[in-house]
């Protein structure tokens, strides 16, 4: 996958709670990054990516949502063969988050990390810098 102009990657953001996509919209443009796209649930998140001409470089997702939740749109995101990192965000037990994290895996999803909430601004810098996953 190569990354878009000026080497700075493309970012989606699943996440229901408002304030938190601000939040990492203004860490994430603090890391220079200024090509971002927010979804508010996994059917919103399946309809901004068919709205995108390129996939993301980084897809940034929340476990717990409304109607769609993380899980089962990532587990839709697996059967269109997405390239792109995903990084997995939520306010949920961390042992909760580290099963969903191999779930996600185990689909062939390149993940790159599962954070809890509120995220940090390290957190997303590794996460805008890990290529690979275990990286």
């Amino acid at each position: 996958m190569s990354t878009q102009q000026n080497d700075k990657p493309t970012v989606l953001i699943l996440d229901d709670d408002e304030f938190s996509q601000d939040v990492m919209i203004g860490m994430l443009e603090e890391l220079g990054i200024s090509k971002i796209r927010v979804a508010s649930d996994g059917n919103d998140g399946l309809r901004v990516l068919k709205e995108m001409s390129v996939p993301p470089d980084v897809l940034i997702c929340d476990i717990l949502m409304p109607d769609m939740d993380g899980m089962s749109f990532l587990t839709e995101l697996a059967k269109t063969d997405f390239k792109g990192r995903v990084a997995l965000v939520s306010g949920i037990d961390s042992d909760i988050l580290s099963i969903a994290e191999k779930v996600v895996r185990d689909d062939g999803l390149n993940i790159i990390g599962a954070f809890l909430k509120p995220i940090k601004l390290d957190h997303l810098r590794q996460i805008m810098s890990n290529p690979v996953a275990g990286a």
